[in-house]
């Protein structure tokens, strides 16, 4: 296959093959998605086949226009609603029961399906243009970091999917959160940009679910399941305060050779054969993760010890896809 990589100044061209069954890769505010009409069967199984994803892996729907959400939802809670006018557009996905006409390609088999309208204004007009809704998830392999820039979606997907958008970086840099108000209640599945601190603002009770990492459970959204967020090289998790675990990764790098380290908020290393930081506070952590961790397999970095301190708000979501990306190798100092 032949992919062509386009600007947007061309998205018509893109829209088009949505239209006709094609995949397209665009950007969102979060990372770049892997496009396909969602109530073509055919579209989607296309998406699954780029990816090499696991079929029971469910994928989330993008809307551009709240109109849409009545084709592809059967209710809409009063809690749900709260969500949506307070966070729509943007990174926040919702999981409500599913309309009857979902295929069920999309809910890997569920009775619920997972919406978001993106706040990118180039993800907005593609799927306008598109005149359908386009399930997208994130334009990777599976398994490897999500792509925050249109290189690394070059790297992962040239030659499997029909376009790529080569717009601007993905500002956030994390995929959006994930909550659950197909129920009575609002269970945080994926912690993301919004965070559970904004949520519970409108919603007292919301909550995040403590099985995120259940292997054996049926995954109502992406990440759950499966190993996400990996780069080749092995992640090591040191987490604590600045100085400590400063001292443990110095003291490491005298016994491993190719090693890299992810510090945040500064720092050198002697005998590292790269480091990056993340930086100053979890938004940059989040944007810098995993555009980062591909800059450590790009330069050959068999091993990386990323710094890490745990914080609430957005740093729920780092800690999230850092413990995924080591495998949840996590030494505590």
């Amino acid at each position: 296959m032949t992919t062509k990589i386009i600007t947007p100044d061309r998205i018509e061209e893109a829209a088009s093959c949505l239209k006709s069954g094609g995949t397209v890769v665009f950007p969102t505010e979060t990372v770049y998605g892997l496009g396909g009409d969602a109530t073509n069967s055919l579209a989607v199984d296309k998406i699954y086949r780029a990816k090499g994803r696991p079929g029971d892996n469910p994928l989330i729907v993008h809307i551009s226009d709240i109109s849409q959400l009545s084709t592809l939802v059967s209710e809409i809670s009063p809690k749900a609603q709260l969500l949506i006018d307070r966070f729509w557009p943007g990174p926040l996905t919702l999981i409500f029961k599913k309309h009857p006409l979902v295929i069920s390609k999309i809910t890997a088999g569920r009775d619920t399906v997972a919406v978001r309208f993106p706040s990118n204004p180039i993800a907005q007009k593609l799927i306008n243009l598109s005149r359908t809704v386009v399930a997208a998830p994130s334009a990777n392999l599976s398994g490897s970091p999500s792509p925050t820039v249109c290189a690394d979606v070059i790297d992962d997907l040239n030659g499997r999917v029909d376009y790529i958008i080569d717009g601007t970086g993905c500002e956030i840099g994390l995929e959006s959160t994930v909550a659950d108000v197909s129920s009575g209640e609002t269970v945080i599945l994926r912690p993301g940009a919004v965070t559970l601190e904004m949520i519970k603002e409108l919603i007292p009770d919301a909550y995040l679910d403590s099985g995120l990492i259940d292997q054996d459970s049926i995954p109502k959204c992406p990440g759950q399941k499966y190993t996400h967020y990996s780069p080749k090289a092995k992640v090591i998790v040191v987490q604590g305060k600045k100085d400590a675990v400063h001292s443990f990764i110095q003291a490491k790098l005298t016994e491993c050779d190719l090693c890299g380290v992810l510090t945040y908020r500064g720092g050198s290393y002697t005998g590292a054969s790269l480091v990056l930081d993340a930086g100053d506070d979890m938004n940059s952590y989040a944007h810098n993760l995993f555009s980062h961790l591909r800059t450590f397999d790009k330069h050959g970095v068999h091993t990386v010890f990323a710094e890490f301190e745990v914080e609430e708000g957005m740093g729920t979501a780092v800690r999230n896809r850092l413990y995924k990306s080591s495998g949840h190798t996590i030494i505590e100092v």
